[in-house]
């Protein structure tokens, strides 16, 4: 949206889909977003790896569910 170059525009559009994502899952942005940026996974992490950071993961959706409706 405000982005000066496609790199930057590319990474708004990953970090909004990550938001996005964790609303669609019903969980708490904040705290899932905290930990996505410790546990930083990289162009070599292996998918199994991946697949336990995702929003879909069962332990996930315990760890980062919001309590409130």
């Amino acid at each position: 949206m405000f982005c000066d170059s496609v790199d930057g525009a590319n990474a708004s559009a990953i970090c909004f889909t990550m938001i996005e994502m964790a609303k669609a899952y019903d969980l708490n942005v904040y705290k899932y977003l905290n930990f996505l940026l410790e546990k930083r996974p990289n162009a070599r992490t292996a998918q199994k790896k991946l697949e336990k950071l995702a929003p879909w993961n069962e332990e996930v959706q315990k760890m980062f569910a919001r309590k409130m409706k």
